[in-house]
């Protein structure tokens, strides 16, 4: 056997052994929570629903963390301010914590209040009805993790409960004003997400990367720009984030935020200041301003991500040990305990460690290049967002804004590029007269490569070669071909925003086969 073939099946099997490796971690998990769930509550009647139940939670759980964290850490790991190892760790502690300490107490068993538990016949027909919407949202979850597409899994589990009712009940039992509402954040979060993110970028530029003398501006622009990072993260944790803890208003929340993000400004000018002179002034060391503050932010937003999100996985489970444990049946509204609160939070940080990594890569690298101050943007971007949008009942997927102020990042930068290459026609257009295309070509190769906060000075350079800076026709249009660069990839964009669009049927359709599935099992 020769040595290439060798390797390659050497790596392979490495793979493979990869594969199985997780799968196997996956599974050991699953079979501590039958374990727990079984002897915890062995005196209940029908003790094989209630097991079932826990085993997809938390089968749902480890989806999320699949898929949904990505958003969080994301950008961070494209920039390089976090290692991917590092964005793991982060995330699942801080995922964890949100679980738990500021997890919601009462939640709606029925997210968004897509049915009514009141129009569903029996306690037996409601438990069939949770299990087949956690199985159904939580497999397409599982294939969108492998297609590499981040979804929503509020619109994945709200779609699983709109299908389990509609096959239970019939269509009059959904609450289509809801829906309504749902189909209407595929367009608003994403377009807000990407039009605040973009400003925010384009301050930057034109306030610190465009100067002659970036580190200097920065200085005066990097300051205020944490301390509002500061006071967007200190309000959305309030009003996001605690709400179990202590009962936050909106007005006493941006009053905190705006104390810490002023107290943020006073301390981190001096640390500005003391490294300005040991950074290159160029836009590679002004980045490096942002590290910290990308790091707090994942941490912050996986925090609060967990606090809200977890809901999603364990809020139906919640309502099936409601109807086998209390006599009432299935309510609107239930208390969550603390052991379901805790697989969904051991779930979402399993499913991060073993198959995150994926859409974090998705996120951060294959959708457009990012940068610490462009993903500082996405971050910020997607706090406001999501504070201001809950505040006005905008109905609005974290997810999508997340994703959305990626693409705005990306499709400003290209926006950007255009007007560059429109600039750089110009100045061709302008000078006549003999030509030195090897002197001019130099001139524009390095204006293709260069990022954009240098084009502005090497198109000075290249009004000052006068009539040298000329190129005939043909060389114009090759020209014209380059720089009209697509930074951000087409194929990502299509391929999330269909998987965006179908999550809520496809969602439905697998929750209502399943439920039907779980009818027959379970009728005589």
């Amino acid at each position: 056997m020769k040595v290439k073939e060798y390797l390659k099946i050497e790596s392979a099997a490495d793979l493979s052994r990869s594969e199985v490796g997780r799968l196997g971690t996956a599974i050991l998990f699953v079979v501590g929570v039958i374990v727990y769930t079984g002897t915890r509550f062995a005196h209940v009647d029908q003790l094989y629903l209630l097991i079932a139940a826990a085993v997809i939670g938390a089968y749902m759980a480890m989806n999320i963390g699949a898929n949904d964290v990505a958003n969080n850490v994301g950008p961070a790991v494209g920039s390089f301010a976090l290692t991917l190892t590092g964005a793991i760790v982060i995330a699942a502690v801080f995922e964890a914590a949100g679980a738990i300490i500021a997890g919601g107490d009462v939640v709606s068993t029925v997210k968004k209040g897509i049915i009514d538990p009141a129009d569903v016949p029996d306690p037996d027909t409601f438990i069939w009805v949770m299990m087949g919407a956690l199985i159904g949202a939580a497999l397409w979850l599982n294939a969108a993790t492998w297609l590499g597409a981040p979804v929503s899994t509020t619109h994945s589990i709200v779609g699983g409960v709109m299908g389990a009712g509609i096959a239970a009940v019939g269509w009059d039992v959904v609450n289509w004003d809801s829906m309504g509402k749902i189909a209407l954040s595929w367009v608003i979060s994403p377009l807000t997400g990407g039009v605040v993110a973009a400003l925010f970028l384009f301050f930057l530029q034109k306030t610190i990367f465009f100067k002659k003398d970036p580190v200097e501006a920065a200085r005066k622009v990097v300051p205020f720009m944490i301390g509002i990072m500061a006071w967007a993260f200190t309000t959305y944790i309030a009003l996001k984030g605690v709400k179990r803890l202590i009962e936050i208003d909106f007005f006493n929340a941006v009053l905190i935020g705006l104390v810490v993000g002023l107290a943020a400004i006073v301390l981190v000018r001096p640390m500005i200041n003391r490294a300005a002179p040991k950074l290159e002034n160029n836009g590679n060391g002004v980045n490096t301003l942002f590290t910290v503050p990308l790091i707090i932010s994942a941490a912050l937003l996986s925090f609060a991500h967990g606090a809200n999100d977890v809901a999603n996985a364990v809020g139906p489970l919640a309502g099936v040990v409601d109807a086998l444990t209390n006599t009432q049946g299935g309510a609107s509204k239930v208390s969550i305990p603390l052991w379901v609160m805790v697989i969904g939070a051991l779930g979402i940080s399993v499913g991060l460690a073993l198959f995150g990594p994926k859409l974090i890569r998705t996120v951060g690298s294959e959708i457009t290049e990012l940068d610490r101050s462009r993903a500082f943007c996405i971050a910020l971007a997607a706090a406001i967002t999501v504070i201001f949008a809950s505040q006005l009942g905008m109905p609005i997927s974290s997810t999508h804004v997340a994703l959305g102020a990626v693409f705005g990042v990306g499709f400003l930068r290209e926006f950007l590029e255009s007007r560059m290459s429109q600039v750089v026609e110009d100045v061709l257009n302008q000078n006549k007269g003999e030509k030195d295309f090897a002197l001019v070509e130099q001139v524009l190769m390095s204006f293709l490569n260069a990022p954009p906060e240098d084009k502005q000075r090497i198109l000075d350079k290249l009004k000052k070669m006068g009539p040298e800076a000329v190129i005939d026709a043909a060389e114009r249009k090759m020209l014209q071909k380059a720089l009209k660069r697509q930074l951000v990839h087409r194929s990502s964009l299509l391929k999330i925003v269909s998987a965006w669009i179908i999550t809520v049927p496809v969602s439905a359709v697998l929750a209502a086969l399943f439920y039907f599935v779980l009818r027959g099992m379970m009728l005589p």
